[in-house]
């Protein structure tokens, strides 16, 4: 075995004298037998099938439109909505907050969703932020006791005052409509990123909304200008916003005094 296995180890060390750099077989390769075998391709799909038609209107928010067009003046509108118990919302809060300020007034302010201040005195923006809002508009001669009308966009306070989800928005937006319908205001004022959302259908934030004139489309027809500004609350945790919303409010000051309505889209000055 020992011979053997010299003799082994002599011819390979010659091979390798002889410049043999791979190893090799007493029969050719046959490469293409080696191949695996691919697998069978999958059956060809059928025909995509259309796409289905979006789902109806789920019966709450069918409710909530019904009651909102059956309103042909503002109690009974108010009315309608103590009726509806379509949201959980109502279920948490201490109050129905409706609404604040002079009926018919040129401008019309809607906020976000109730505080806790608002939710026990049953009146949109009576808290800080609320004392915030009466200064800004003050400023430019505007108040709620002559020349303000002022709502939210929620009626109902969230739970620890969370922000509004979509489909709350979505649930009280024939409302709001309706609201700003009956109310008839020359000019809207969004209070704040989620009351912008919710009437201008935009996904932008307030920062880039702010500053310009938009439109609100009502079911009627009707185009309301609305502008979007500053939730009070914000300038309240953010002192150097003070400028954005005064310059808002000039905005506003000046189109009333045009006493003329605003295109959609117009530029920052």
């Amino acid at each position: 075995m020992e011979a053997e296995r010299q003799a082994l180890i002599a011819a390979l060390a010659w091979q390798v004298a002889m410049g043999a750099d791979e190893a090799i077989m007493p029969m050719a390769l046959d490469r293409a037998a080696a191949r695996p075998t691919p697998p069978p391709a999958p059956p060809a799909r059928p025909p995509s099938a259309p796409l289905a038609a979006p789902p109806p209107a789920a019966p709450v928010q069918e409710e909530a439109a019904s009651l909102a067009a059956g309103a042909d003046s503002l109690d009974a509108l108010r009315e309608a909505m103590a009726r509806f118990t379509g949201s959980p919302l109502r279920e948490t809060a201490t109050n129905m907050v409706f609404a604040d300020g002079v009926v018919g007034a040129p401008v019309m302010v809607v906020g976000e969703a109730p505080g806790a201040e608002e939710d026990r005195l049953g009146r949109p923006f009576v808290g800080a932020s609320g004392r915030l809002l009466d200064r800004m508009f003050a400023s430019i001669g505007l108040g709620r006791e002559a020349s303000l009308y002022i709502t939210n966009i929620l009626p109902y306070r969230p739970p620890g005052n969370r922000t509004p989800t979509d489909a709350e928005l979505n649930l009280f937006l024939p409302f709001v409509l309706r609201h700003v319908a009956l109310a008839r205001p020359r000019f809207l004022v969004l209070a704040g990123g989620v009351a912008a959302k919710g009437l201008l259908r935009q996904r932008e934030g307030i920062t880039r909304l702010r500053g310009r004139w938009h439109q609100v489309s009502l079911f009627d027809g009707q185009v309301i200008p609305a502008l979007p500004t500053l939730h009070p609350a914000y300038i309240l945790r953010n002192p150097l916003a003070k400028r954005d919303a005064w310059a808002d409010l000039l905005l506003l000051r000046r189109s009333i005094e045009d006493g003329e309505n605003v295109a959609n889209g117009q530029g920052r000055d």
